[in-house]
């Protein structure tokens, strides 16, 4: 069986948070999805409000979530983008009511340099970036300075016609080339490699079976020698796959993708079910090392 490779990734001490490192290989860590958008494509106008989210966040964490991804702009296929002042409208008063009140770090999910720097002025401890540096190094620069761990996920085109394009012929080098250049800039502009997370970019310009065929290739992507982090919760080539169900109704049909995520290789998946990822994770984890099993059953 693949080998998961274990890292450590290093965080600094935020507002409201200390500094720490997390363990990435040894278990899988789960990324709890907070959109506070209207038009996300799954859960677009439940969060909009502070308070909404800031009680979602709290649940998520009690749901067993390791990391919390925040957006303000949805990336679904089709979507428009938003100004920076809308993106910030949306994504500080959440950062700042979660200060002193969550004790899991928080990623910011943008694709702009100004959101990323007053997100990590707010409270954000992780940048990701889901167009993978395609603007410059800009977002890289902020890594470095604020010491900051950096997520590039591959994304071919943009969000508003990503799937009006042609796919790529052979999405493995592909979704591999595009990241090793991202890899690059951000080497270039001063990040450590060891605080570079990758991720493919599960249904981001790239078709179903090509959705799935990186999901059974993880390993060879996982040769580029960063930690991988996998998002394929409630993706539509899910919903396909089980009959056209509704976002809502494919928890089960996403915990197959994280458990391929686990045994190719992923250190970090992002989900909208955490509670029942979680439960995934746990036994997928103890797939790949037995001796988890032992532990978990020590620990009652």
């Amino acid at each position: 069986m693949f080998r998961r490779a274990k890292f450590k990734l290093r965080l600094p001490a935020t507002a409201g948070q200390p500094s720490r490192t997390l363990a990435l290989g040894e278990r899988t860590l789960i990324m709890g999805i907070l959109n506070v958008t209207p038009d996300s494509f799954s859960d677009g106008g439940k969060f909009l409000d502070p308070a909404a989210a800031l009680d979602r966040a709290l649940e998520i964490e009690r749901a067993g979530a390791h990391i919390i991804d925040i957006g303000g702009e949805s990336t679904r296929p089709g979507s428009q983008p938003v100004s920076v002042d809308e993106e910030l409208r949306r994504v500080i008063p959440v950062l700042e009511s979660l200060r002193g009140r969550l004790n899991i770090p928080v990623s910011i999910d943008t694709m702009k340099p100004e959101v990323a720097e007053v997100a990590a002025v707010a409270g954000a401890a992780i940048l990701n970036d889901v167009s993978a540096l395609r603007a410059g190094p800009a977002m890289a620069e902020i890594a470095r300075c604020r010491r900051l761990p950096l997520i590039l996920m591959h994304m071919r085109g943009e969000p508003r016609t990503m799937h009006k394009k042609p796919f790529a012929r052979d999405v493995l080098r592909d979704v591999t080339s595009g990241l090793r250049r991202a890899v690059e800039i951000a080497r270039r502009a001063g990040v450590p490699k060891s605080r570079i997370v990758l991720d493919p970019g599960i249904g981001f310009g790239k078709s179903a079976s090509q959705n799935l065929e990186l999901l059974a290739r993880l390993p060879e992507l996982a040769r580029l020698g960063c930690p991988l982090l996998v998002g394929a919760s409630r993706k539509k080539f899910v919903g396909d796959l089980l009959g056209g169900r509704p976002a809502n109704q494919r928890v089960w049909g996403t915990a197959a993708t994280v458990a391929a995520a686990i045994l190719g290789g992923a250190q970090i998946v992002r989900v909208h079910d955490v509670s029942e990822m979680a439960q995934i994770a746990r036994v997928t984890d103890a797939i790949l090392d037995p001796r988890l099993s032992a532990r978990a059953a020590s620990s009652k």
